[in-house]
C-alpha cells in the first residue's frame, strides 16, 4: 500500500469523531425551535456526526474507495472496543470508601450505560451506512469521470444516511417510541445531516483540492472489489502534474 502524507490524519479524525459521537452525543436529548416545523427532539451526537461522512467523503475521492474501507473497518473497531471497554467499568464494583465514587457511579451508568439495542443500531447503522456512502461516492466518480465534485459529495451522502437512520432508529428505537414519533426523527436526521453535508461543500471542495495537490494523486476506483470484507490497496491511482 504506498504510503501518503495525509490518509493516516483522515482516518484518525473518523475514528474520533465516530467516538465522541457515539459516546458522548447520545446521552442527550436536544431541542430546537425551527421557522414553520416548530419545536424538533433530536440527539445531540447528530450534530458532529455527518462530519465522518466528510471524513469519507474526502478519503475516497482523494485516495479511493479501498483505503476508505480501511477507515471504516478501523472505526468499526474503535467503537466495538470503546462499548466493551465501557461495559466492563461500568459493571465493576464502586468502591465503597470514597464519596466521589459514590456520585461517579451513578453518572457513568447513566452516560455509558446505553441499551445494547443501542448499541448495536449504531454500529450497525455506522458500518453499512459508510460503506454504502463510499461506494455510491466511488461509483459516481467514474460515471462522471471526475467532474462534479458537489454531485457525488451530496448524493453519496443522500443515500449513506438514509440507509443509517432507516437503520438505527427502527433497531434502537422499534416498539418503545411510536411510529409516528419515530418516523419524525427519520426524516429530521436525514434532512439535518444532508444540510450539513450541503453547508460543508465549499469546505470540501478546498481540502480534497489541497490534498489531489499535495498527494499528487486522483484515485479512480474501475475493475475493483468493492466487497466490504476486502482490505486489499486497490483503484487506479492517477498521478497529477
Amino acid at each position: 500500500m504506498r504510503n501518503f502524507r495525509y490518509y493516516d490524519f483522515l482516518m484518525s479524525g473518523t475514528v474520533a469523531v465516530l467516538l465522541c459521537s457515539n459516546l458522548i452525543g447520545p446521552a442527550k436529548a436536544c431541542i430546537v425551535t425551527l421557522p414553520i416545523i416548530g419545536v424538533v427532539t433530536f440527539g445531540a451526537g447528530n450534530l458532529f456526526f455527518p462530519i465522518s461522512y466528510i471524513f469519507g467523503d474526502v478519503m475516497t475521492e482523494v485516495y479511493g474507495y479501498a483505503r476508505a474501507r480501511r477507515a471504516i473497518w478501523a472505526g468499526f473497531a474503535a467503537m466495538i472496543f470503546a462499548t466493551t471497554m465501557s461495559a466492563i467499568i461500568v459493571s465493576m464494583p464502586a468502591s465503597p470508601t470514597s464519596d466521589y465514587n459514590k456520585v461517579l457511579q451513578p453518572a457513568l451508568e447513566t452516560v455509558f450505560g446505553n441499551t445494547w439495542r443501542i448499541v448495536v443500531a449504531s454500529m450497525l447503522a455506522f458500518w453499512v451506512g459508510d460503506f454504502v456512502n463510499s461506494f455510491v461516492m466511488a461509483k459516481m466518480k467514474v460515471w462522471t469521470e471526475g467532474r462534479m465534485l458537489w454531485t457525488r459529495t451530496i448524493g453519496s451522502t443522500v443515500c449513506g444516511q438514509s440507509i443509517d437512520s432507516l437503520l438505527f432508529y427502527p433497531v434502537a428505537f422499534y416498539g418503545i417510541l411510536d411510529n409516528a414519533t419515530l418516523g419524525s426523527l427519520m426524516v429530521f436526521n436525514v434532512l439535518f445531516k444532508i444540510g450539513v453535508e450541503v453547508a460543508f461543500t465549499p469546505l470540501t471542495y478546498l481540502v480534497v483540492n489541497g490534498l489531489k495537490r499535495a498527494e499528487g494523486v486522483d484515485t479512480f476506483d474501475t475493475d475493483i472489489s468493492f466487497s466490504p470484507f476486502s482490505l486489499k490497496d486497490e483503484g487506479e491511482a492517477r498521478k497529477l502534474d
